[in-house]
């Protein structure tokens, strides 16, 4: 077997790994390998106390020993499937330790993350290049300081997710997660990490948690009377509020797509609406949908459908309006964002197909659209009665 010095196996190990170990190099080379039960994995352990994972295998013709990681670092499940990635580049003829010079050019994390922001930046929606950019100057600035990238492994992900986790939300938190898995995944297209190397697999994401409140048809008669009062005050911001609502209610809208609505995006039946969170998409219209737009007065030099009179701009955020009218019309535990349930869920009740409600709605997946159709109890109770009538009828 040909014997490797503890400087290439360290070398190795940077480039199989990504593990800048800095440790002060044994004086002795005293070491012991207990094989494990994976074939070629085992265990070697060096006179400092320092023991890491092993892998040999046979490329160009000689028996090669690879350093996988510290022992610390990973455990032997990870060692194990690392072990098997190496075998099977080794049977095509390929020598991990090709890779050592593109491993150690590797920046470290925040100069990755300006080059990251840089390169991709520019093919992200305006609402995503916001989104992003308080997420990274909240978030991911300043984090794995003088690391490189690919230094960065399971414990520092699973230690920085957890400090996360306590700072915001869960959404938010996964929401980044993403960010930083994405971030990884370029630094193995770019050449920086080693394939199939990204840490952020192996981080657990916060549970969602899946909201099924939509109003019943006693709200929905409570709410559209408290709306109908405000949109009789017209030439008010009550009235111009009461309209914007109405518009979710009726069409599955988000807000922010309503907020940022504009006159020459209604066209006849429909909404054109330049962009969403999937995208630029069409939002088709009912005859009451139509009929409240219809009612909106007009301005030559004001473009935007929903306006604030006394600014003269669009208006911000309908979820500053909406604690106000949720009391007064005595609705309990309701989030704006539920008025965009309520319709996908009416539509489930009416019979609707889930493809064609992942369509009114927008949606690029059917898993998107199955959380907004369920069910409410009556009229599970409705429908169990008339196949139990029916199934009577066939039988007598």
């Amino acid at each position: 077997m040909t014997k490797i010095s503890l400087q290439d196996m360290i070398a190795e190990e940077l480039a199989d790994v990504g593990q800048h170990v800095r440790y002060k190099l044994p004086t002795s080379r005293a070491r012991s390998t207990v094989w494990l039960g994976e074939r070629g994995l085992g265990v070697r352990r060096y006179a400092s106390g320092r023991a890491v994972y092993i892998v040999q295998t046979r490329m160009g013709g000689r028996c090669r020993t690879i350093t996988i990681a510290p022992t610390s670092v990973i455990t032997e499940h990870r060692a194990s499937m690392i072990a098997r990635r190496v075998m099977a580049h080794a049977e095509v003829g390929h020598d991990p330790a090709d890779d050592r010079l593109r491993m150690r050019s590797a920046p470290i994390f925040q100069d990755f993350l300006d080059e990251y922001w840089k390169r991709t930046m520019p093919r992200w929606k305006k609402s995503s290049r916001e989104m992003h950019a308080s997420y990274r100057r909240l978030y991911l600035e300043g984090s794995f300081p003088g690391i490189s990238i690919d230094e960065i492994g399971e414990e520092h992900v699973t230690r920085w997710f957890a400090a996360l986790n306590n700072n915001t939300g869960p959404g938010a938190a996964n929401r980044v997660l993403a960010i930083l898995n994405a971030m990884l995944n370029k630094g193995e297209e770019w050449g920086y990490r080693i394939d199939g190397t990204n840490p952020c697999r192996s981080v657990r994401r916060n549970k969602s948690r899946k909201i099924e409140r939509f109003l019943s048809s006693a709200e929905l008669r409570r709410l559209g009377e408290v709306l109908e009062e405000d949109q009789s005050v017209e030439g008010s911001q009550r009235s111009t509020v009461a309209a914007a609502m109405t518009l979710l209610l009726l069409t599955g809208c988000r807000a922010s797509e309503v907020t940022g609505l504009q006159w020459p995006d209604v066209r006849g039946n429909r909404l054109k609406l330049r962009d969403s969170k999937t995208g630029p998409r069409t939002v088709w219209l009912g005859d009451a949908a139509r009929t409240v737009l219809d009612a909106l007065p007009r301005s030559r030099n004001i473009p935007w459908v929903f306006w604030n009179s006394e600014r003269r701009a669009p208006l911000i955020k309908l979820s500053n309006y909406w604690p106000s009218l949720r009391d007064r019309a005595e609705l309990s535990n309701v989030r704006l964002h539920d008025l965009r349930h309520t319709f996908a869920s009416h539509a489930a009740m009416s019979n609707e197909t889930l493809s064609m409600i992942g369509r009114l709605l927008g949606h690029r997946s059917l898993s998107s659209t199955s959380r907004y159709a369920h069910l409410g109890e009556e009229h599970v109770s409705s429908a169990a009665q008339q196949i139990g009538s029916t199934i009577e009828r066939l039988m007598i």
